[in-house]
């Protein structure tokens, strides 16, 4: 459920991007308030999929997956350029942020787990 969660925060943030370059720097009243629900509701969502995924991998799959619908939109909706190599390089954020979630999960190293020494224990 956690990768669902991340997913659909990387969808909001596309939307929210979006509705930022269309609200003419909050001049615009419905694309600042789709920023800011759609920006409020993809952090949250990144917040709740990091309870189960690290935060870096969720990190990184979230900036990749909404910078590529981003570009992808603007690309499709003709705000910008397309081109074969741009599209290559998108699939390569895609292909990048796929194998992030392929990646065997590692249990965390017991050094940074550990329990403090009698040492470490301040006295009072």
């Amino acid at each position: 459920m956690s990768w669902m969660i991340l997913l659909a925060s990387a969808l909001l943030e596309a939307v929210w991007a979006t509705a930022l370059g269309l609200s003419d720097g909050f001049s615009r009243p419905l694309p600042t308030l789709v920023f800011a629900v759609t920006a409020t509701l993809s952090m949250v969502g990144l917040g709740l999929a990091v309870k189960r995924i690290p935060l870096g991998t969720a990190y990184a799959i979230w900036v990749g997956i909404g910078a590529a619908l981003t570009v992808g939109w603007a690309m499709a909706t003709g705000v910008e350029p397309a081109s074969p190599l741009k599209l290559l390089f998108i699939a390569g954020i895609v292909g990048c942020a796929a194998g992030l979630k392929l990646l065997p999960a590692k249990e965390p190293a017991l050094s940074a787990v550990r329990p403090a020494s009698p040492a470490e224990i301040p006295h009072v």
